[in-house]
């Protein structure tokens, strides 16, 4: 598997943490990948303190080495969301620091990703790997096209945060998209699932569809290592039926004044007073000043009559309790374990 040579510290079933923006900092993405996973910081759109995150994260990890990881690149990979990051500050921060891979999502359009894959790749020397995100099966012809990456992460749309408006969940998403590559003539791009993935039993899902490893978004709200407000997590423990308690709309980055996504996109939040207001999406002056409010508010503002977003996919419903990154992956891979064992079931080497 092209996952092991590229990053060998990692343990099967491989699981990554996303890059979540503002959230998925150095502490986060140290400890997903020192526990046997990969690690990303979510450098979003804004990279100008880029720098200053890599070089926490290699602090961290030069004083406790990542046993297994090549000391040719930093054992951990970073994010960016194409259509707002400025490419030249993200390219000095990654060539200094030599990250193991980089994330591409979101371009305004997909000639974008080639001019960034081209880039990073002379800047590094091909050492730090590119993974393009995508929504749909022919995103990810495109991306395979015009990038060749060694990795397309597939998200369903069951997934938090930002992704399209109009697409499959994963279970029907990732073998279609699997397929078409093949067809193509892309079967040697490693696949990754993702969206809605929270537990073992969603792991061993997307394994039997033939995915090398799953990325986790939402789980990973409820880490002590994630940079979140404790009344986002608080609303994200509270959280239960996630398909009907989400939702997918353009609402949370009108309020939050994040306007620059593609048209396509929009953001999967927990539903609340905000939303409500938005009667058929549209948000009034008076709901601005209202969320100016609850900002005002602090954690008061996520509380259960609270305003302010809290992105979340479909999976927060099984999310119960605050726990270290280390005994999140820990938990997972037990639990595709024992769902193995207790249904007789035989998974090639990605266990």
């Amino acid at each position: 598997m092209s996952l092991q040579r590229d990053y060998p510290w990692v343990k099967n079933p491989v699981i990554i943490s996303a890059p979540m923006r503002l959230i998925s900092l150095a502490p986060l993405a140290v400890a997903v990948s020192r526990a046997g996973g990969i690690g990303f910081i979510g450098a979003g759109t804004d990279v100008n303190d880029l720098e200053a995150h890599l070089q926490e994260a290699s602090k961290l990890i030069e004083q406790e080495p990542i046993e297994g990881a090549s000391t040719s690149t930093l054992p951990i990979g970073v994010g960016f969301i194409n259509w707002g990051a400025d490419l030249n500050t993200s390219l000095q921060a990654v060539q200094r620091f030599r990250p193991t891979a980089v994330w591409f999502f979101a371009p305004h359009q997909s000639t974008d990703l080639a001019q960034w894959t081209h880039a990073m790749r002379e800047a590094t020397k091909g050492e730090t790997k590119v993974w393009v995100q995508v929504g749909s099966v022919q995103d990810a012809l495109d991306a395979a096209k015009l990038c060749n990456p060694e990795v397309i992460v597939v998200q369903g749309s069951d997934a938090g945060g930002h992704g399209l408006e109009r697409g499959a969940g994963i279970i029907t998403l990732f073998p279609e998209t699997a397929d078409a590559l093949k067809e193509a003539g892309f079967e040697h791009v490693s696949l990754i699932a993702a969206g809605g993935i929270a537990e073992g039993r969603g792991v061993l899902a997307c394994l039997a569809l033939g995915a090398e490893g799953v990325v986790m978004g939402t789980r990973f709200l409820a880490s002590t290592e994630a940079q979140i407000a404790k009344g986002y997590q608080d609303t994200v423990l509270r959280a239960r039926d996630g398909g009907v308690s989400t939702v997918r709309t353009k609402v949370y980055d009108i309020l939050r004044g994040t306007t620059g996504w593609p048209q396509r996109i929009g953001g999967r939040g927990i539903i609340n007073q905000s939303f409500l207001d938005a009667k058929d999406g549209n948000v009034t002056e008076e709901n601005k000043q209202a969320y100016a409010e609850a900002m005002r508010r602090g954690d008061l503002g996520w509380s259960e009559d609270g305003r302010l977003t809290a992105y979340a996919g479909t999976g927060v419903g099984m999310i119960d309790k605050v726990q270290r990154a280390r005994e999140i992956l820990e938990e997972t891979r037990r639990d595709v374990g024992e769902q193995i064992e207790a249904h007789g079931m035989t998974i090639d080497a990605k266990i």
